[in-house]
């Protein structure tokens, strides 16, 4: 094991990425739910702001664990074509499974937040945080969509993924921080002892701490 559990896979992220710390144009933003501890405790020891980016993957029918594709805040859809086509899944799959996760993406947008706008990413330097990478599609979902919004630069920070995941990353992203990319390389809770699953509470409880010590010039950033 190389991680007890979340909160000490994003301790020693936030070791990885101490560059980062104390400095007013960076933004944490965690892929729920699993990477909403391991941002929690990188944006604390980074003293920055701790917001959400939603992304849903979309799974095999029958085989949900496998990503086809993921789907991203703002409509962004990237899918895993060499293997759309390999397996010959029909468009019309795609767009079923597609609108069942829009439709969880929606909903937790607005449970997460309660009301509360996004921060604002523009002209930021934004560290995107997950609990590990597998097959990256996830995470290239969201790295397309913060494109979109205009940052200065996105960071890409997971304590422990597979060496080609994360050298395919570096394609999108301008940095990858990975601590760990051991191989063989099976599954990301492999690699911690407590893997059990976020739920929505924790999602809820963690924003709300992290917001409770936002520094009032941050909230005001929030886009309106």
């Amino acid at each position: 094991m190389l991680y007890a559990d979340r909160a000490h896979a994003g301790d020693a992220l936030a070791d990885a990425l101490r560059s980062y710390a104390a400095r007013s144009d960076v933004v944490v933003l965690a892929l729920p739910r699993g990477g909403v501890p391991v941002a929690y405790r990188v944006a604390e020891a980074l003293d920055a702001p701790l917001d959400v980016f939603l992304v849903r993957k979309l799974g095999f029918p029958g085989s949900e664990e496998y990503a086809m594709g993921a789907i991203a805040s703002g409509g962004v859809r990237v899918l895993n074509e060499p293997v759309l086509d390999r397996c010959g899944i029909p468009e019309a799959v795609v767009e079923t499974v597609a609108r069942r996760e829009g439709l969880e993406l929606e909903r937790r947008e607005k449970s997460y937040r309660g009301g509360l706008p996004p921060l604002e990413v523009r002209a930021k330097t934004v560290i995107v945080v997950d609990d590990g990478l597998a097959t990256g599609f996830s995470m290239r979902a969201a790295v397309m969509a913060l494109r979109a919004l205009g940052p200065r630069k996105v960071v890409v920070a997971v304590p422990v993924g597979p060496r080609e995941t994360v050298a395919t990353l570096r394609r999108f992203a301008d940095e990858v921080v990975c601590p760990a990319t051991p191989e063989p390389f099976l599954a990301v809770g492999n690699f911690y002892e407590n893997f059990e699953q976020t739920s929505d509470r924790d999602v809820i409880d963690l924003l709300s701490r992290a917001r409770r010590r936002e520094p009032a010039a941050e909230i005001a950033g929030r886009e309106p």
